[in-house]
């Protein structure tokens, strides 16, 4: 605990100049509301709105977990079949890498041409924001497993089955929460944008509104609640990482050991 607050004084202390720096020059400057609001006026419309903006809440968050649990499935099982099968991974890793250059504002509209205006198209969306880290990290954490350990376990006739599971998988676990915990927050932002394309509900819905309507204090406020379920699911990723991974020693340097 007292590691945490040492760590994150500092952060923290940024952050309040900023936002005092951001309520001087705002009310020195005499900048209009509707162009950009203080910090004490979108403080005031999180407190105040709150009967408006929380009903837009929960099915962002649904989208977000639904979409990202999916969207991490998917990333797990395509990195473990490009790992063990070399002409796959030599066959669909470009395409993969080309696919993610497609922005996903532009295929948004596709999607709900193909699928409609149901939830089908907007969980596509945050699958397809969130599956990529995870892959990628997963990958490069099979590549990392020590060749000693590996070498090791060949000459003592170990399977191809086993040396995945009793030592790549539990090697390339630091580098699958580091994945997660990109997607965890892309899921968020995903959610939003996907909610951009027709929903009734949601952050991205509110959000749009407010600025069609030049309520910029609610903009803000939806920006504000957005990060912080961001950093919710990362703390709650991070959380489950410290539970899962016990043989990981200070400073986060494997020690030799693989679990209990």
């Amino acid at each position: 605990m007292k590691k945490m607050i040492r760590l994150g004084w500092k952060p923290i202390s940024l952050l309040v100049f900023l936002l005092l720096f951001w309520e001087l020059y705002v009310k020195i400057m005499a900048v209009p509301e509707w162009l950009l609001p203080a910090p004490s006026a979108i403080f005031k419309e999180l407190y105040g709105g709150f009967p408006q903006w929380y009903g837009h809440l929960l099915p962002t968050t649904f989208l977000a977990i639904t979409g990202l649990v999916i969207g991490s499935v998917i990333g797990v099982v395509t990195a473990i079949i490009l790992h063990l099968v070399p002409f796959v991974r030599q066959a669909f890793y470009p395409i993969l890498i080309v696919s993610q250059n497609i922005p996903i504002i532009v295929l948004a509209p596709l999607l709900v041409i193909w699928f409609g205006f149901g939830m089908l198209p907007k969980v596509i969306v945050i699958v397809l924001v969130c599956f990529f880290p995870i892959t990628i990290a997963l990958l490069d954490g099979f590549k990392q497993t020590s060749p000693d350990l590996l070498h090791y376990m060949k000459m003592a006739g170990a399977t191809k089955g086993q040396i995945f599971t009793k030592l790549e998988w539990p090697h390339a676990l630091p580098s699958l929460f580091s994945g997660l915990k990109i997607s965890a927050t892309y899921s968020v932002m995903g959610a939003v944008i996907s909610e951009w394309l027709g929903a009734n509900k949601g952050l991205g819905v509110y959000m749009t509104l407010s600025s069609s309507s030049f309520r910029t204090d609610r903009v803000f406020v939806a920006i504000f609640i957005v990060v912080l379920l961001s950093l919710l699911f990362f703390a709650c990723i991070l959380m489950i990482e410290k539970k899962m991974i016990k043989w990981k020693g200070a400073g986060g340097k494997n020690n030799g050991k693989f679990g209990n």
